[in-house]
């Protein structure tokens, strides 16, 4: 794996932590790291050795959003055609790298998410927050739209009406309310944060390869299609699960009452 300008990578045993790296600006998305992001989930997503990827923030925020700063540019305002472009080539990117790649991604935030960070959060998998975290939709509060997925993503977790009052009102969204409306799998004490979100990743890296990747697809599958078609593709996957060498292994195993290690394949 390359070292990259704006995050921190890091492998252990199958489990793989992507940190976005700029600190003393909350962790704020420059281009530079929105361009890191999108290299770096490639590289994962084909790493055969990493089954889930932790996607989190040095120091004390996840992502305090797009990087308004560098967006604005010398002459002060955000040049619409541009942003246009940059969301389209460089932040979509990079958020269907994470909803679409095969691996497992684990939202840990760890402190605020605003803006476009939020989208990339929501767009994993699983979400695990610190107590003391949030979520924050700010957009409204400077004339502009919630971007990069989030009408999509936040409709599909809360429905029309919560996710539209959670844009417009702009909420800080707490980890407690959070885990309650369903935005958040598990809330972990600050203090024990790091070793808490390892060891929820290790726990779902030792489960079936197979199993992960390709419920992941039926649920992504599912959200567009219809019952029958879901069914379908639902039947599709099964074959290519119960054709594997892990399923009539992992079988024996249970019945003999003996773990199995699982081979992915």
């Amino acid at each position: 794996m390359p070292e990259f300008e704006t995050l921190n990578v890091s492998c252990n045993g199958a489990v793989a932590r992507v940190a976005f790296n700029r600190p003393a600006s909350l962790n704020a998305m420059n281009g530079q790291m929105r361009r890191d992001l999108f290299a770096a989930a490639r590289e994962l997503n084909l790493d055969e050795s990493i089954r889930v990827v932790v996607l989190t923030g040095e120091g004390r925020a996840f992502g305090a959003g797009a990087d308004l700063a560098e967006d604005a540019g010398s002459g002060g305002l955000m040049v619409g055609a541009q942003t246009r472009d940059d969301l389209i080539h460089e932040f979509k990117p990079g958020v269907l790298a994470i909803a679409e790649g095969p691996k497992v991604w684990v939202a840990a935030v760890n402190g605020p998410c605003a803006g476009i960070s939020y989208s990339y959060a929501m767009a994993c998998d699983l979400v695990v927050m610190a107590e003391d975290a949030y979520l924050y939709q700010p957009f409204s509060a400077i004339g502009l739209i919630p971007d990069g997925g989030s009408t999509w993503l936040l409709q599909k977790l809360l429905g029309s009406r919560r996710a539209y009052e959670l844009m417009v009102l702009g909420e800080k969204l707490g980890a407690d309310k959070a885990l309650d409306w369903g935005l958040a799998n598990r809330v972990f004490a600050k203090d024990s944060f790091a070793d808490d979100v390892q060891s929820f990743a290790e726990d779902l890296a030792a489960r079936s390869p197979l199993a992960l990747r390709y419920t992941k697809e039926a649920l992504r599958f599912a959200v567009t299609a219809s019952l029958g078609d879901t069914i379908t593709r639902e039947a599709q996957l099964q074959e290519v699960c119960i054709s594997s060498e892990d399923c009539p292994n992992a079988v024996a195993a249970f019945f003999e009452k003996k773990p199995y290690a699982w081979k992915g394949k």
